[in-house]
């Protein structure tokens, strides 16, 4: 059995997610593809450190993650964010679990740079077989982005760095961000397929800008000699393909460059 893809769903994302998009989850669930999720949850971090009146800082697009800060990080991703997604698909009849990457040593990390990031973690090792085992029971794995480190100690990983730890250790035919933008756009035009080297261009002359930069970028740091191409998709009006494959922009490998 094989066919698995992993959706990476952005923090901003996961309250936009449409009706549609649980629906092309069941569409390609049916057609034999095996889906995984892997969440984020930046928005409603920030919200409740807010609320709670913590001051947290970004160093490098990280969050300096402190053990204080690491309580509300866990309460939010594995209470909240994870629960309301994995309730959104049980209803949408997709039978799902929600996990922590603490759960079974699903994901197990070290500190980044401990002085720098404090407790921000780079994936070290993912539980293939344990995923393997809710997959072939036909169950959608929801992943919330923490790890622990061989003493036990948590990590807040970045979602995208997750995702692309996951679906390389599975093998995944297909990494797929699902955002707020339908891909990347040029003169209103939707590029189905682009390489990393015309990600570059399309950066230098204005094309791609803003927020959509570090979106590729992290699209294309995902790409292995075994994960070869990326997707982005638009979550709050995903469409399904005529042969069930969401529509996006794919990202490629640039082929024989020397």
């Amino acid at each position: 059995m094989h066919g698995i893809i992993v959706l990476k769903c952005g923090g901003s994302t996961v309250d936009g997610l449409s009706d549609r998009f649980f629906a092309n989850i069941l569409s390609l669930k049916k057609a034999g593809l095996q889906p995984v999720l892997v969440h984020g949850g930046g928005p409603a971090i920030k919200e409740m450190l807010t609320m709670l009146e913590m001051e947290s800082e970004f160093v490098d697009g990280l969050r300096k993650t402190t053990k204080p800060t690491m309580d509300v990080v866990e309460m939010v991703l594995t209470g909240q964010v994870n629960n309301a997604l994995t309730r959104k698909l049980n209803r949408a009849g997709i039978p799902s679990v929600g996990l922590s990457g603490s759960d079974a040593g699903l994901l197990t990390a070290k500190a980044k740079d401990f002085n720098r990031y404090g407790y921000v973690g780079e994936v070290e090792g993912v539980n293939v077989s344990f995923l393997m085992d809710l997959i072939n029971l036909g169950t959608v794995p929801i992943i919330a982005p923490i790890a622990l480190d061989e003493d036990g100690a948590r990590y807040n990983i970045n979602a995208d760095t997750a995702a692309g730890a996951v679906a390389k250790a599975l093998a995944a035919e297909q990494l797929i961000f699902v955002t707020d933008v339908p891909g990347v756009m040029q003169d209103d035009h939707l590029l189905e397929s682009i390489t990393e080297i015309e990600i570059e261009n399309l950066i230098a002359e204005g094309t791609i800008y803003g927020g959509m930069i570090p979106k590729v970028r992290a699209a294309v740091a995902s790409l292995t000699d075994e994960l070869e191409e990326v997707m982005i998709v638009d979550g709050r009006q995903s469409k399904l393909s005529e042969d069930t494959k969401l529509v996006g922009t794919i990202i490629k490998k640039a082929v024989g460059v020397v």
